[in-house]
């Protein structure tokens, strides 16, 4: 044995990639960003990507029936001519597969994919005061530094799986809409749960019932619906869409929010009984979000609200032949399009079928998970598979799952602890050079997402070019305007009636213990625009820029 101990060494931290920004997520947020900063300013640039391939959101989320509610001509980048020329929808909503098929074009046509890691995960994003560099870790141990950290994590990719005593005893199997196998899950012959009837659950019910020898349905809290219609594009409107670009651009750049038509400019309690009518029929058989367009204060009145809940609700009880059945669905506790309005195939329709059930949890609430299927106060319901399709931990979950630490150490978790606070849903006070894409306090889902995306990506875009030509090192929210905004945010949304649905995931209401604050901006995303537009236009007024 030596007579000297052998030193014991002091760990020594990974050495760090140096980049000049680094984006967290390969969506259609961190695509186009990569594209601005890589291609258009020059930057050294790398996006860190968990899943194994580009498309964020429509990555993971594979369930039956996965579509988008945006109509595919809008739903796609504007800030390219020849990519809107080039690309072709097949059907008026696209589904999850075309989706993917299209963020792999765009990722290909532009070289995106040298500049991602895939299949990377990162577990922690510290501020560097003194060097004024983000350190940032993955959970492989890869260290990355750089001097912009631009967080591209979606608004909707952080799955909430609701707490249920019992769930691990379940002999059955089960899965979250937003984690799907990607092998797909076979219901041929099964007894399928779905917990959840929000746009989720009302894609996935009739197309599980289709094969699944019965369907439970689970619900808590009835929806709206209104059928999408969807259908394969004519060549006619193919043709008229290639020719009119810049038109629906500036459509969806003049609408509060973001889609390819208008809010027409008239009041729903102007019109006598008879027009209404004519008018939400009209509007139902066209389908889709429209038809919450059919007037111009829907979302400000509520007794023009209850014109169009009613109608609702009443198609619903002509379409649901079982008279209770049709009771608890059209039971519903909040003012249309107070929450996110889903669209459908077939879905109230789908509780005519003899293999479907629906069960109301309000009325008889889920005691727990038996290894057999689900209990309620009332009875067993005996299930192979249970299909979640709860949502998720929206805006800021992706965020507060990053392990996010600003100057002094601040945790972005400690800075929200009471709700998210930024300015303009770009930055937060004490986290200088982090910008959040469609973050919290911008318009992000209440809006046709590209829209809120590219108008993001542009201004994070142009201001990093600004820093830059101007030798400034670092940009944050000072925390009065920080403040400042999360009251207009606020105010925004009491001049509607969104706040009055209670159990919407704007206001983090699906998420056990997480503050009651309305999320996103109500304004509209024109008025959005210009705010953002002024505050440059005012030398980046509310923020500090310094040397």
């Amino acid at each position: 044995m030596s007579d000297h101990a052998t030193p014991t060494l002091a760990p020594v931290a990974a050495p760090a990639t140096e980049l000049d920004a680094l984006i967290v997520g390969a969506g259609f947020s961190g695509l186009y960003q990569l594209l601005s900063l890589r291609d258009r300013l020059g930057l050294s640039v790398q996006v860190l990507e968990a899943g194994d391939g580009v498309g964020g959101t429509w990555y993971w989320n594979r369930y039956p029936g996965a579509r988008c509610d945006s109509e595919s001509h809008s739903y796609m980048f504007y800030f390219s001519e020849e990519l809107l020329q080039e690309w072709e929808w097949s059907e008026r909503y696209p589904g999850q597969a075309e989706i993917m098929r299209y963020l792999n074009h765009v990722a290909d046509r532009f070289d995106l994919r040298r500049s991602i890691r895939f299949g990377t995960r990162v577990s922690a994003a510290h501020y560097d005061d003194a060097a004024n560099r983000w350190r940032v870790t993955t959970e492989s141990g890869q260290v990355w530094s750089a001097r912009y950290l631009i967080t591209a994590v979606g608004c909707l990719s952080t799955a909430n799986v609701p707490d249920i005593a019992g769930l691990n005893d379940f002999k059955g199997d089960w899965y979250h809409t937003g984690q799907w196998p990607h092998e797909g899950v076979d219901f041929t012959g099964k007894r399928v749960g779905l917990v959840g009837t929000g746009s989720t659950g009302i894609q996935a019910a009739p197309v599980i019932a289709e094969t699944a020898a019965h369907l439970t349905v689970f619900q808590r809290t009835a929806n709206y619906s209104m059928p999408a219609h969807n259908a394969p594009l004519t060549d006619e409107f193919k043709r008229y869409m290639k020719a009119h670009t810049a038109e629906i651009r500036g459509v969806m750049h003049s609408s509060p929010n973001g889609h390819s038509f208008s809010i027409r400019p008239r009041l729903a309690l102007d019109s006598s009984p008879e027009e209404r009518q004519a008018l939400y029929e009209a509007a139902w058989r066209k389908g889709g979000l429209e038809f919450r367009a059919t007037f111009q204060d829907l979302l400000v009145s509520k007794a023009a609200n209850d014109t169009a809940a009613e109608f609702i609700r009443a198609k619903i009880r002509s379409i649901v032949k079982d008279p209770a059945t049709a009771a608890v669905l059209s039971d519903i506790d909040h003012p249309f399009a107070a929450k996110r309005p889903p669209i459908d195939t077939h879905y109230f329709e789908t509780y005519n079928r003899d293999n479907v059930t629906l069960v109301d949890v309000r009325a008889a609430p889920i005691v727990c998970a038996t290894p057999e299927g689900i209990r309620t106060t009332e009875r067993d319901y005996p299930l192979d598979i249970l299909v979640f399709a709860t949502g998720f931990d929206a805006m800021t979950g992706p965020l507060m799952k990053m392990n996010i630490h600003g100057r002094d150490g601040l945790a972005l978790n400690e800075a929200w602890h009471a709700g998210p606070r930024s300015y303009l849903g770009l930055q937060v006070a004490g986290f200088p050079n982090l910008f959040t894409i469609t973050g919290p306090g911008s318009p992000s889902v209440l809006c046709n997402m590209p829209v809120a995306i590219e108008q993001h990506v542009d201004w994070i875009t142009d201001c990093i070019a600004h820093l830059r030509e101007n030798g400034i090192e670092r940009i944050e929210p000072r925390p009065e305007a920080a403040d400042q905004w999360v009251d207009k945010v606020n105010e925004a949304a009491n001049a509607t009636l969104l706040p009055q649905a209670s159990h919407s995931w704007y206001l983090g209401a699906n998420v056990p213990g997480k503050p009651r604050v309305f999320m996103p901006y109500a304004g509209g995303m024109p008025r959005y625009r210009a705010i953002c537009n002024e505050v440059v236009a005012k030398g980046y007024e509310g923020f500090v820029l310094s040397r």
